[in-house]
């Protein structure tokens, strides 16, 4: 494997007392100029898993620990720059939770209320989030998109009965998209000098991985965009032969899609990956145990469809492939249920080793 950025770190800390990227920090005029320009790091376990380097972009470093800042960003500003957010409006969203938290920190910053609808199966941590944030929190049972009562159907509908609202529509507003094709992607190629093969993530609106890949195919079209579906969502059976339609069932939060949305319309995926919670939780007790990074199971689901595609690109005769992915969020979101180990067993998932032996509280 050939490693020259990592090597170039690892001399710069041995060489010297101080490393340069502690001691040069990124100056920012705006809080909000915080959101994005994560760093990108190379990840072990998995680049020797498969065969090439594996980086992931670390979206836990943005404010409000998650890739969904960006869209968050993006929405409301777009919003004001149609004129269809006026000061001391309110911005409405149904959310499995992190867009919420980015659209509560990004209101709070330009003067918005925010009112969050979500399903009441999310985790406990992502409510605490939101409610200490500042932000009102509806929550409604989790059902089918097709049900009225559904989160997003619920937020729609409050955000017209609200005077100066914006419904953001995470879903099918595609500045969400935008954030990804004038952002993440960009990003991505200065982070790997023009020189990356690949790029897969899971699918929740669709606007990271539409997005990414737009923004890359722009760059290099020979750049192979791939899907990583969990369980339970329809995609993977979408763009492997044309058919919505689901298998089995995921406690991923947040991922899992079962119709096209705006941002996913002429996403130029090229391959696609299914994969399992347990093959997802390997990675996440991977990282944590041997590369010291806590983070949820989208994370870890990213991290096993990055190293299918790698080995894909391997076994294509693809030189020396780098794959990036996305590192969704902080573990620390989900300490009741992720590592918990009474929740892992209820659940009929592998419970962490250093969890084995935890009581249920």
């Amino acid at each position: 494997l050939h490693y020259p950025l990592r090597r170039q770190r690892q001399m710069c800390i041995r060489d010297s007392p101080k490393s340069a990227f502690m001691t040069n920090p990124p100056v920012r005029t705006s809080t909000l100029d915080l959101i994005g320009n994560t760093p990108l790091v190379l990840l072990d376990g998995p680049s020797k898993a498969a065969g090439c380097e594996i980086w992931g972009k670390c979206e836990f470093a943005n404010p409000g620990a998650s890739v969904k800042d960006r869209a968050a960003l993006w929405i409301v500003r777009d919003a004001e720059a149609r004129g269809e957010l006026k000061p001391g409006g309110t911005v409405v969203e149904g959310t499995a939770g992190n867009t919420g938290i980015g659209i509560a920190l990004v209101a709070n910053a330009l003067g918005y209320r925010t009112v969050i609808v979500m399903p009441d199966n999310q985790s406990k941590e992502r409510m605490d989030t939101l409610r200490a944030l500042g932000a009102e929190l509806v929550t409604v049972p989790p059902t089918k998109f097709a049900d009225p009562n559904h989160f997003v159907h619920t937020s729609r509908r409050i955000a017209e009965e609200t005077d100066n609202a914006l419904w953001a529509n995470q879903f099918d507003n595609i500045a969400n998209r935008r954030a990804h094709i004038e952002g993440t992607a960009q990003e991505i190629w200065e982070q790997l000098e023009g020189r990356v093969h690949g790029f897969t993530c899971a699918v929740g609106t669709g606007g990271t991985l539409a997005g990414v890949g737009l923004g890359l195919k722009e760059k290099d079209e020979k750049v192979r965009i791939a899907l990583t579906d969990p369980h339970g969502a329809a995609l993977y059976n979408y763009f492997e032969n044309g058919e919505l339609s689901s298998e089995g069932s995921s406690v991923a939060e947040g991922i899992g899609q079962g119709r096209i949305t705006a941002n996913l319309e002429g996403a130029p995926v090229d391959t696609q990956f299914r994969i399992s919670d347990e093959e997802g939780l390997h990675w996440v007790a991977r990282l944590l145990r041997d590369e010291g990074l806590c983070l949820g199971l989208s994370s870890g689901i990213n991290v096993a469809g990055a190293i299918a595609l790698g080995k894909q690109l391997v076994a294509d005769g693809v030189d020396n492939p780098r794959v990036a992915t996305i590192l969704c969020d902080t573990g620390f979101r989900y300490l009741s249920t992720l590592y918990n180990a009474a929740w892992l067993r209820e659940k009929g998932l592998p419970v962490f080793d250093w969890l084995g032996s935890a009581s249920e509280t």
